[in-house]
């Protein structure tokens, strides 16, 4: 207890290949350690809040002893991608000097496929519950992010979780809402254990375990240009946020679990 959180900082010295189509427009690169990894760009769509996102949902789910890539903190500088030749990965490397975050590359996973293969009620529950506890409206059949590695379930790309903080109005009332697009879940027809994952989860997930997760995040990630809060200010809504959900669980695990009766 009382151990403070870290992640390693990484130095991209190559950029390697854009790994899919769309606003992101995540890459695979390598860094200084060797290691190849997934870099997600803070100068990409949503910018620094989907890799806030990114950041809190990722350690949160390690914290929770789910299987997750290690998150790292990307580092370029001002020269890469100067001799880039795709016009907008240029200007994406170009707005993303500085910190970034990158998730170490599952050299052969192959992508999760519900069809294949069948997830256990206790870890699906597990996935469910965080999902629904992070607000994450990006796991669903048409977009699974989890991948099988080594003949395990690894959980990937957490951006598009805690989406209150693109509006950053009302949290109180975010944190308190039901999430009612977890039906959507691609395992959510196998989370039969919500209950009995909500009291194991919430003794994990203390105060000082959130705090610990929330003080991650990079100064430079907190200069928002349209508020006048401080970094300081501004991680203290993201905790009050999780520290707020976790207390009123029972708000988005009845309505999972009303969600389900209509599937039996």
């Amino acid at each position: 207890m009382g151990e403070t959180l870290r992640l390693r900082t990484v130095n991209v010295t190559r950029y390697i290949t854009p790994l899919r189509e769309g606003g992101s427009l995540p890459a695979l690169a390598e860094a200084d350690d060797d290691f190849k990894y997934v870099l997600k760009f803070k100068g990409a769509g949503h910018g620094v809040k989907a890799l806030i996102a990114e950041l809190i949902g990722g350690e949160i789910a390690r914290a929770l002893h789910l299987k997750m890539p290690e998150l790292v903190f990307a580092h370029l500088d001002e020269a890469f991608g100067r001799s880039e030749g795709d016009e907008e990965i240029q200007d994406l490397l170009q707005g993303s000097q500085g910190l970034n975050l990158a998730l170490h590359f599952l050299s052969g996973a192959i992508t999760f496929d519900p069809v294949v293969t069948v997830v256990d009620p206790e870890l699906a529950s597990q996935i469910v519950w965080l999902d629904a506890y992070i607000t994450n409206v990006d796991r669903t059949f048409r977009n699974t992010n989890m991948l099988i590695w080594h003949k395990e379930l690894w959980l990937i790309d957490h951006g598009a979780s805690l989406y209150f903080h693109h509006s950053w109005s009302n949290w109180k009332n975010h944190a308190q809402s039901p999430f009612a697009l977890i039906k959507d879940h691609v395992l959510f027809p196998q989370a039969s254990l919500l209950s009995e994952t909500d009291v194991l989860f919430k003794k994990i997930l203390t105060a000082e375990v959130l705090h610990s997760i929330v003080d991650l995040i990079p100064e430079e990630w907190l200069l928002w240009e349209d508020t006048d809060e401080t970094p300081e200010a501004i991680r203290e809504v993201y905790f009050q946020f999780l520290i707020t959900r976790l207390n009123h669980s029972e708000i988005f695990i009845n309505e999972a679990q009303n969600a389900r009766e209509t599937l039996i």
